[in-house]
């Protein structure tokens, strides 16, 4: 959250910085949050905001452009890294999720059939990489 960032590095919160800029609270909340665009933003808003972190215009949609492109990067890798798996494996995932979703009794058994897959496809078949397994890993096995 590089809006967040810039906030943080100026010990301004978001309410704080809706007062200085007289931005609604909740158009800042939802540049933060990337429910709107900053490309959606009028410029108005962005010197208003901008003038208020005592940056430029430029320095601003930059910030928050780049920030934008790395949630759309981290949603594309775990579409990637969730979907078109080996058989087994795209099915113990998706066992185990809707076994996290029922609050399942059996849920350590889903576990360790995830567990055992992944290993499989990395080390076995070789059909993921080590960075897909981590992923994969982290995401669902070590929480």
């Amino acid at each position: 959250m590089e809006l967040d960032n810039l906030l943080k590095n100026k010990g301004l919160s978001r309410y704080k910085l809706s007062k200085l800029s007289g931005v609604p609270y909740a158009t800042l909340n939802d540049l933060c949050t990337h429910k709107t665009k900053i490309a959606k933003c009028s410029a108005e808003t962005l010197y208003k905001l901008a003038n208020a972190l005592q940056i430029s215009m430029e320095s601003l949609y930059d910030a928050v452009r780049n920030d934008e492109k790395e949630q759309v990067r981290a949603a594309e890798r775990e579409r990637s890294y969730e979907y078109g798996l080996p058989p087994y494996l795209q099915t113990d995932l998706d066992n185990y999720k809707a076994a996290l979703a029922d609050d399942s009794s059996l849920l350590d058994c889903y576990w360790g059939e995830l567990y055992g897959s992944i290993n499989d496809a990395e080390v076995g078949t070789g059909a993921i990489s080590s960075e897909h397994a981590d992923y994969l890993r982290k995401k669902y096995l070590w929480r």
